[in-house]
């Protein structure tokens, strides 16, 4: 079974004989991959909403797997219980939705061992909450697809020794490893700041101007980071 390419390196992250939650699993392609693969002889798929939660159902049970997942409809991790799971998937939901969904339940997450995250949207929103509440960017890797530059996040519980919030907006691990992908990525960052500035510069507010240098500073840094590369 092929999985997209960004899920499939969320799974290369899932370390072997785990007990994996693959929360808002959508078609459950993620959990049945796991299984078949033999990975992990137990997924937990959560799903929010009924259509995909039926889609799921059926996927699973025409891999007759029915015994190896476990299927439960519900809102993020309010259908787990305390150390039910060692590794958390949260994928394909924006990083702010991540952050929230773990957020909401500190009884579940204190009892995770492993944060598999792949954002679809404010990956540093995410980090900085992650460095802010005990966990630790263990690795992260760009993975391009359909177009499109996606990263997964590898996070475990500890002392994130990065702080710098810029560092952590673009990806404290991709920045050390020189992700392959990175100078790109930074390009995209950089493109999206710009087009901001260039609204910034247009409004009169002081305010606007405040914003307007801290984004040209920004700028500056990611520059750099993209000439050193």
């Amino acid at each position: 079974m092929e999985l997209a390419k960004r899920l499939a390196v969320a799974a290369a992250y899932v370390p072997a004989g785990s007990v994996v939650a693959d929360i808002g699993a959508d078609h459950a392609y993620l959990p049945i991959y796991l299984v078949k693969t033999g990975r992990c002889a137990r997924v937990i798929a959560t799903e929010l909403r009924s259509g995909p939660f039926q889609s799921a159902l059926r996927q699973v049970a025409e891999h007759k797997l029915e015994s190896n997942i476990d299927l439960r409809l519900g809102d993020g991790l309010t259908v787990l219980k305390p150390a039910e799971a060692g590794v958390l998937v949260l994928a394909g939901m924006g990083g702010n939705t991540i952050r929230e969904i773990l957020a909401a339940s500190p009884e579940i997450l204190n009892t995770v061992k492993m944060l598999i995250l792949q954002p679809q949207a404010d990956p540093g929103d995410l980090r900085i909450w992650l460095a802010a509440n005990g966990w630790k960017i263990s690795d992260e890797q760009l993975v391009e697809e359909g177009g499109r530059i996606y990263v997964v996040i590898s996070s475990a519980p500890g002392c994130e020794a990065v702080q710098d919030p810029l560092l952590l907006e673009l990806g404290p691990r991709l920045a050390e490893k020189k992700d392959p992908l990175f100078g790109r990525y930074l390009e995209i960052i950089a493109g999206r700041y710009e087009r901001a500035l260039a609204g910034m510069r247009a409004a009169n507010s002081a305010a606007a101007v405040e914003k307007a240098r801290a984004t040209e500073n920004k700028l500056v840094r990611i520059r750099r980071i993209i000439d050193c590369l």
